[in-house]
């Protein structure tokens, strides 16, 4: 390599580490997004390091013990109707909220990318069919969707992905496929075009890095509306099945017991509660600072 050629690569990494450092002191100064963040990492800590946090086994039942207030005989936030420690419940279920969230929105942007550039990019027939899907797909409600869908693919943790990820699909479809087409008419694009370049190298070294920024924002979004999605198909039976701990089993299971024990119900519903409303928060965040308008 060249001298000039190392100066060009050096300066490109010094622009690249200016822009990062920019992103996270934009992020970082909105009091909001840093809370988002804070409640983001809380999250996933939680979920990494469950069976060092509980403080017992999360589906060890003891009638014996049931329905115990909080703190008492050791259990800090108290015990079900079947005498399980719902703090520990409470870890582990972090565990299946994050591997939903995660997880179907990757499977929802991965096939949404992939659709959205195809009809983007090459337009025509293409665009009218796959649109067309998309139409059809937003045409039912997005919990509807997941209940018909896990109907027929029955009960699980990947069936849940799965249906809540095909729920996620037509968002990140146009959200793609409305970047490709201010894209790919671009000067530099039709240059690239010009000199020959092949369609998977315009759309993979061009096109598609010009529409994460807006890909990552949705996405930050759509992990909170999964996370909803999933504790709701929970409660009504139709997600993750007993005795796996999950926050919306968890509702479920205190949904009868709001009088005599309402921390039953009321702790996974305020669990739920913080972690969607901080990936919004950190998502608005993100968007902000990605926005080149604002200041930084």
């Amino acid at each position: 390599m060249s001298t000039g050629q190392q100066g060009i690569v050096l300066e490109q990494t010094q622009v690249k580490t200016k822009n990062e450092h920019s992103l996270f002191r934009k992020l970082i100064r909105n009091r909001f997004a840093a809370f988002g963040l804070f409640v983001i990492l809380l999250l996933i800590l939680t979920a990494i390091f469950a069976p060092v946090i509980a403080t017992y086994p999360p589906n060890k039942m003891n009638v014996t013990k049931s329905l115990l207030g909080i703190g008492v005989e050791g259990h800090i936030l108290g015990t079900d109707n079947y005498g399980r420690d719902i703090f520990s419940r409470l870890v582990y279920g972090a565990r299946i909220s994050m591997l939903v969230g995660i997880g179907a929105v990757l499977f929802g942007a991965v096939v949404g990318t992939l659709l959205g550039v195809i009809s983007g990019y090459f337009g025509g027939k293409w665009d009218s069919i796959i649109m067309r899907f998309m139409d059809g797909l937003s045409a039912f409600p997005f919990i509807l969707l997941a209940i018909t869908l896990m109907s027929v693919l029955g009960q699980g943790l990947v069936n849940v992905i799965i249906a809540i990820g095909v729920g996620n699909i037509p968002g990140f479809a146009r959200v793609v496929r409305g970047q490709v087409l201010s894209v790919k008419h671009s000067e530099y694009i039709e240059v690239t075009r010009s000199l020959g370049a092949k369609h998977s190298r315009i759309i993979f070294h061009h096109v598609l890095p010009n529409s994460f920024a807006p890909l990552i924002v949705y996405a930050t979004m759509s992990i909170a509306g999964a996370i909803i999605s999933e504790a709701s198909l929970s409660f009504l039976g139709l997600g993750v099945q007993p005795p796996t701990a999950s926050w919306g089993s968890m509702l479920q299971d205190g949904k009868d017991f709001l009088v005599l024990n309402p921390h039953m119900a009321t702790i996974p519903g305020l669990a739920i509660l913080i972690t969607v409303v901080g990936i919004n928060l950190f998502g608005d965040g993100l968007r902000d600072a990605l926005d080149p308008k604002m200041k930084a």
